[in-house]
């Protein structure tokens, strides 16, 4: 499904390319794609453990900072790029159409038989503990600096709770907007058994 926040239109496209995803990959293996997986959480979980541990590993807050900046931008990019298309087929990005307009756009693979294979219980599990857990970390950090007045590094935590929720928010839009189909096929079912039942009660009295 892709749906544009514009003009809150959906139209059911399938992921660019996705039925080459995964496709040789041996049907058995519950981690497809250990690569990803490992990126997934190398980036967000080292930029945490630095900034835990800087102040024990160096005394330089300007070395510290650009160390854990540079990997929030890097695990922002493979989140956003890479990892949610391989692990659990989804995507979001933004473009700018001819009249200067900016569209938000959200993506998720086509349910069909073939796809739901190739997406492993066990990498989707890791993509959205991985995606949920660590900016409610970044959250905590946030208030432990403003609480414990560490003014210096309530950038560097904002900076993370920015680019990995930036990353949550786009991703739940995604699923989210993946099941706004069955929701309305759902509704529309009662709806039908609900008139039906209505207009059998009519015919018996």
């Amino acid at each position: 499904m892709l749906q544009q926040d514009s003009n809150d239109d959906t139209e059911d496209v399938s992921l660019f390319d996705a039925e080459e995803e995964t496709t040789n990959r041996p049907k058995k293996s519950k981690i497809r794609h250990p690569v990803a997986s490992f990126f997934h959480l190398f980036f967000r979980v080292s930029a945490i453990i630095v900034y835990l541990l800087c102040e024990l590993l160096s005394s330089s807050f300007i070395a510290c900072m650009v160390t854990i900046i540079l990997l929030l931008s890097c695990d922002f990019w493979a989140v956003k790029n890479v990892t949610g298309r391989l692990m659990v087929g989804l995507r979001w990005w933004n473009h700018i159409d001819e009249d200067g307009k900016s569209h938000w756009v959200f993506e998720s693979r086509k349910a069909s038989s073939q796809e739901n294979k190739s997406v492993s219980e066990a990498e989707s599990r890791i993509f959205w503990l991985g995606l949920v857990a660590c900016p409610v970390l970044w959250v905590i950090f946030a208030f432990s600096a403003l609480f414990s007045f560490r003014v210096k590094w309530l950038a560097v935590v904002i900076m993370g709770v920015v680019l990995q929720g930036a990353n949550l928010y786009g991703y739940i839009r995604c699923k989210v907007g993946s099941r706004k189909n069955l929701t309305s096929l759902a509704t529309s079912y009662l709806g039908k058994q609900f008139l039906r039942q209505n207009t059998g009660e009519d015919q018996s009295s």
